[in-house]
């Protein structure tokens, strides 16, 4: 058990050190960046639903389902995704890859249970180019919000299950702006940074309940309250000139004080509800809605033209196993999955408002004898329009994930005969 947490230990820093910069969209400009966590490959799959819970899967969404854990499980999961963004005068590409979580799911005793894991949740990431007239700006970011966190879920009665999760959420937002005049022998550039620490949380409720004809009723509940985080601002002026094959050295530098101030999280609720037959079907649809996201402030970026109001989320997603113990076909006994998603951001732009929707399917496949499995998802969606000469972006998603269950629990008191 040492050898394991040394590994889970190294392999934790590891994804902190390259949970930054995950994301490649002009969106991310604005505020503390994209949302960039959705929850599993399981959840993601299923129009990213974080209300299904079961005793063989973490759900990093909603700290109760951790009440009806029974084995201990590990969860890692990663993502490649490729964009194409579109304005009304040009087409580019990006693609980008990362690491989206790493978790340890513990039960103790019959009815309670415990997670730790580290996860990247916003990310900024982003290069744009604009010129007007005889003036030129190149606008660079990149960082983002990270979370570790210590969740416990408790059975209460078999029918409900209530958690809550404590996040430690650090990172930091960095933007960088070069001006460019036109005949003017040097340029300029401002750098701003903002290193973000505190804590948030989160509250959870899971109802499951049989019904007489073989069916289970899901009903699961989230709740986030408003938090303050700290955020330490930095901002640097330098007087730059630019050399034949386009690089910058610095003429002048100097550091501009800039008072610290808080990030206000805004509170966020889901309530969601579902019908299935255990081991067979699952279907269900959710609702998300997040407090006024006013960021602007923070990181130093945005501008007059974008403004923040509440956002939703509209889920609904489920899975399908044909024989969930079938001997003779593997093929029975894969999951399959299917979703789609429609998300008013809150964020407007020129009078424009930024929606995104994702259609989602995958499998999950069974490895060895026991509950272990592997987790493939495959997303298309769409971010943003090309109206008022904004940004349309077509992204295809695929996401890879681990659920490795052991057979015994940690903490199970062994017998002999």
């Amino acid at each position: 058990m040492i050898k394991r947490f040394i590994v889970i230990v190294a392999v934790f820093f590891t994804v902190v050190a390259t949970a930054q910069e995950n994301v490649s969209s002009p969106y991310s400009y604005y505020g503390i960046g994209l949302n960039t966590f959705k929850g599993t490959v399981e959840n993601r799959s299923m129009g990213g639903l974080s209300m299904f819970s079961d005793s063989i899967h973490l759900n990093l969404r909603n700290p109760a389902g951790y009440g009806r854990l029974r084995r201990t499980t590990y969860a890692l999961g990663g993502s490649h995704e490729r964009l194409t963004l579109n304005s009304d005068a040009a087409e580019d590409n990006a693609k980008v890859s990362s690491l989206d979580y790493l978790a340890i799911g513990v039960p103790v005793g019959g009815n309670l249970g415990f997670a730790f894991g580290v996860l990247p949740y916003t990310s900024v990431g982003y290069q744009i180019l604009d010129i007007r007239e005889d003036v030129a700006s190149r606008l660079e970011g990149r960082g983002g919000m990270n979370k570790v966190f210590l969740s416990a879920g408790y059975q209460v009665i078999p029918s409900l299950s209530l958690g809550i999760d404590v996040n430690y959420n650090f990172g930091n937002l960095q933007n960088h702006r070069t001006l460019i005049r036109d005949e003017v022998q040097l340029g300029s550039r401002d750098i701003s940074r903002s290193d973000l620490l505190g804590f948030s949380y989160n509250f959870g409720a899971d109802f499951q309940q049989r019904l007489e004809n073989g069916l289970k009723l899901h009903a699961a509940a989230t709740y986030s309250p408003t938090t303050n985080i700290d955020a330490e601002n930095s901002r640097q002026l330098a007087t730059i000139a630019f050399s034949p094959n386009g690089g910058e050295s610095v003429v002048e530098e100097r550091d501009i004080s800039v008072a610290d101030s808080e990030l206000t999280l805004p509170a966020k609720y889901t309530i969601g509800l579902g019908l299935g037959r255990p081991n067979k079907w699952f279907f269900g649809g959710e609702y998300v809605s997040t407090d006024d996201n006013s960021f602007l402030s923070v990181s130093g970026a945005g501008g007059a033209n974008a403004n923040f109001a509440n956002a939703s989320q509209y889920k609904f997603g489920g899975y399908f196993i044909p024989q969930y113990n079938s001997i003779t076909n593997y093929f029975n006994r894969i999951v399959y999955r299917a979703g789609f998603r429609f998300e008013e951001t809150g964020l407007n732009i020129n009078n424009q408002d930024i929606n995104e929707f994702g259609i989602t399917f995958g499998v999950g496949l069974p490895v060895g004898p026991g509950f272990s499995n592997i987790n493939l998802g495959f997303e298309y969606g769409q971010r943003g329009t090309t109206d008022s000469g904004l940004i349309q972006e077509d992204f295809f998603r695929l996401s890879v994930g681990l659920s490795l269950t052991e057979a015994r629990r940690w903490f199970e008191r062994r017998k002999f005969n």
